[in-house]
C-alpha cells in the first residue's frame, strides 16, 4: 500500500469555486468587462490565475490587459480567498483518518504558493504535512515539478506515492510525474470530462475515496 498521497487543492479537498468568481467579477468589473457565472469560471480553472483571466476575458483582450485585471483579481482574492471557500463534506474527515493512520500527505495546487499555503494554513494545517503552489521555480501543473518538490520535503518516494485531482490536468501531472492518479467526481470536471481524459479510477465519494487509497 502508497503511503503517500499528493492532492490538488481546488474542486479536490476545497470547494473554492465561489470565492473565484467573486474576484474575477470583481477585477471583471473593474475594467467594465462582462461579469461571468459560476458554471463559466467553473470551465476556466485549472491552469492557474492567469490562464483563468485570459479565459474570461474577450480573446481579443492584449497582454497589458491581461495583466491588469489579473492583478486586480488577485489582489482581491488574497484579501477574499477563504471568505465561502469550504471543504468539501466528509474531505476533513477523511484526511483526519488518513493522518492517523500515517499517511504523509501534500497538496499540489496552480495556484500561487503563497495563496496554497494560506489555505493549507486554515484549513488542513492540523492533518496535511506539505503545501506548495505556483513559484518561478516551480512551474504550475501539468509540469511534475511541484509533485517532485512534495516528494523530497516529506521525504519519500515516487514508488510510494499517489496523485489525487478533479482534473484532466491533475491526470496528466500525475502521468508525467509516473504516479498514479485516483480521480474524484465531486469536483469542478464532469465525470464525463474525467473519463475521456484517461481516468482509470473515479472515485463519487470521501468514502470510496479512501478505499481506493487503502486498495492502491
Amino acid at each position: 500500500m502508497k503511503k503517500t498521497l499528493i492532492f490538488d487543492l481546488d474542486g479536490t479537498v476545497l470547494d473554492t469555486l465561489k470565492d473565484l468568481q467573486n474576484s474575477v467579477n470583481f477585477a471583471l468589473k473593474s475594467y467594465n468587462f462582462r461579469q461571468k457565472s459560476l458554471e463559466d469560471v467553473r470551465n476556466s480553472v485549472g491552469n492557474g490565475l492567469k490562464m483563468l483571466i485570459r479565459r474570461t476575458l474577450p480573446t481579443e483582450a492584449d497582454e497589458m490587459t491581461v495583466y491588469q485585471v489579473l492583478s486586480t483579481m488577485k489582489e482581491h482574492y488574497r484579501l477574499h480567498c477563504h471568505d465561502e471557500t469550504a471543504p468539501y463534506d466528509g474531505v476533513p474527515e477523511l484526511l483526519h483518518r488518513l493522518h492517523t493512520e500515517g499517511f504523509r500527505m501534500a497538496i499540489v495546487s496552480n495556484k500561487a504558493d503563497a495563496m496554497t499555503k494560506e489555505l493549507h494554513r486554515v484549513f488542513f494545517s492540523d492533518t496535511i504535512q506539505v503545501a506548495i503552489g505556483e513559484t518561478e521555480r516551480l512551474h504550475r501543473k501539468p509540469a511534475p515539478d511541484m509533485v517532485f518538490e512534495a516528494l523530497r520535503q516529506l521525504g519519500t518516494e515516487q514508488s510510494d506515492a499517489i496523485c489525487i485531482g478533479d482534473s484532466e490536468v491533475d491526470i496528466e501531472t500525475a502521468r508525467n510525474a509516473g504516479l498514479p492518479c485516483l480521480s474524484v467526481g465531486w469536483g469542478f470536471r464532469s465525470e464525463e470530462a474525467l473519463l475521456a481524459a484517461g481516468a482509470g479510477t473515479l472515485c463519487r465519494t470521501p468514502q470510496e475515496l479512501y478505499e481506493a487509497i487503502k486498495g492502491a
